[in-house]
């Protein structure tokens, strides 16, 4: 697992989340900070975080 850090689309405050570097994946998960969902696009190649994307759900 590796710890990434950015900002919430709805709030706008740094946040963190664990990521597992194993595989891609798109998931939807709730900022610790305002609560508002966020999708989150993640891709990684050999273990190595290749791209990473944030979306707006909810409002």
């Amino acid at each position: 697992m590796i710890e990434h850090f950015f900002m919430c689309p709805h709030c706008w405050q740094e946040i963190s989340m664990l990521l597992d570097p194993a595989y891609s994946q798109t998931y939807v998960e709730d900022c610790e900070v305002c609560c508002n969902p966020i999708e989150l696009h993640v891709d990684f190649e050999e273990g190595t975080l290749m791209s990473f994307d944030t979306k707006k759900l909810g409002q």
